[in-house]
């Protein structure tokens, strides 16, 4: 009588439910069953092992020394899966703690193959083709076209441009993703791009899904191109557009950043169809005009970068903001002018002064002249003194 019928018949004897299930724990093991086992014993080169046959199984020292990580200690009364390996010719079942756990790990393996998940992989080695990682007792091989990981030297080093390229991954935690089993041919392949490419778009929706306009988000330049800066916000890149930059005129991102720089940037736009997201840094900054009565005076003295040059004078950004002013071109130079490029050219940097704010027009006005030192006063008319004397010539003599 099996358990389940027993349980149904509740006018069963007590005495036949229990025969039935000694019954079920006395089936005998067979070489490739795994089976949950109890430690009911601990000698110096193995352990005895209750599996709920008649007698108990034995687990190696030597097998002990593979699971050491897994299983730093062991403990009488604790529970582990073990495979049977085979009966010796004593009748003891020989057990394999290691063979029971690649299992299990392989079976791991094969439903993440279906389900495409994503799982995290510790890097344990690396060869010349990829990396090693072990997914519990399992090795798993990531190969190169695989890895996202740009890490190869460009210093000429031969051995580091081939096999050394992937050691600073060891010890890192990489995404993963089964792409390939083969359990007869103890082959398992893994993939870090595909992993990371739908971890980054799972992520995006998340983000997408949760950014509001206004937010403000720290980030990360990720990369630049003529047109902006892309920002990554932990998952998702959004776009600095050029004029959302700075406040002032800017020609290309790299002026204002670079890539790895860390920045703080408000959400302007999120576009749920095209799924894009329009960032702004310069908006998190004060603007420069609003509080440049607290930064500037008529009459101070400031560094400038020439920028443009017009016909009537030449523009300048002050190195502290950015804010740009005209030079008139009759504040070039005490000599005639006619045009800027006589004095200036763009690129180059000068003392300038202050001599005007308008801070309705947002306008300032500089002067390139008044900044210039001014030449010493040098009286000549020196009075004779009872030591000199004047000789014909009005010259002095001694």
């Amino acid at each position: 009588m099996t358990i389940s019928q027993a349980t149904m018949d509740v006018h069963s004897h007590p005495m036949a439910l229990l025969l039935s299930e000694i019954g079920d724990t006395l089936q005998e093991p067979k070489s490739g069953d795994i089976r949950m086992g109890v430690i009911v014993d601990k000698r110096p080169h193995e352990l005895l092992i209750d599996i709920g046959f008649k007698s108990e199984g034995i687990v190696s020292g030597r097998e002990i020394e593979r699971i050491v990580e897994e299983f730093p200690s062991f403990e009488i009364g604790d529970q582990l899966p073990v495979f049977v390996l085979r009966e010796d010719r004593d009748g003891n079942v020989q057990l394999s703690i290691s063979r029971a756990l690649a299992e299990q790990d392989w079976e791991r393996a094969e439903e993440l193959m279906q389900s495409q998940a994503i799982f995290d992989g510790e890097v344990e080695s690396f060869n010349r083709g990829g990396v090693i990682v072990k997914v519990g007792q399992v090795r798993g091989f990531v190969p190169a076209s695989q890895l996202s990981f740009a890490g190869a030297s460009t210093n000429g080093d031969e051995a580091t441009d081939g096999e050394e390229r992937w050691a600073p991954l060891v010890g890192e935690t990489l995404k993963l993703k089964v792409i390939d089993i083969d359990r007869k041919r103890n082959r398992l392949i893994l993939s870090e791009r595909l992993a990371m490419r739908e971890w980054r778009r799972q992520q995006k929706e998340q983000l997408l899904d949760s950014l509001k306009e206004g937010d403000v988000y720290d980030g990360v330049i990720s990369s630049i191109a003529d047109f902006g800066a892309f920002v990554d916000l932990g998952g998702a890149d959004g776009l600095i557009h050029l004029s959302e930059l700075s406040w002032n005129r800017v020609s290309h991102p790299n002026e204002v950043v670079a890539v790895g720089d860390q920045v703080k940037v408000q959400i302007l736009t999120v576009d749920l169809d095209r799924r894009r997201i329009g960032l702004s840094l310069r908006r998190l900054l004060p603007q420069p005009w609003e509080v440049i009565n607290d930064t500037y005076q008529i009459g101070q003295i400031v560094r400038g970068r020439i920028t443009k040059l017009v016909n009537f004078g030449a523009f300048a950004r002050l190195d502290s903001d950015g804010i740009e002013g005209l030079i008139h071109i009759s504040e070039l130079s005490d000599r005639r002018v006619t045009h800027p490029k006589e004095v200036v050219s763009e690129g180059e940097e000068y003392d300038l002064r202050i001599i005007r704010i308008d801070t309705d027009k947002r306008r300032m006005g500089l002067s390139l002249k008044q900044a210039l030192p001014s030449e010493p006063e040098v009286d000549w008319q020196i009075a004779p003194s009872d030591e000199f004397e004047t000789n014909g010539n009005g010259q002095y003599a001694e």
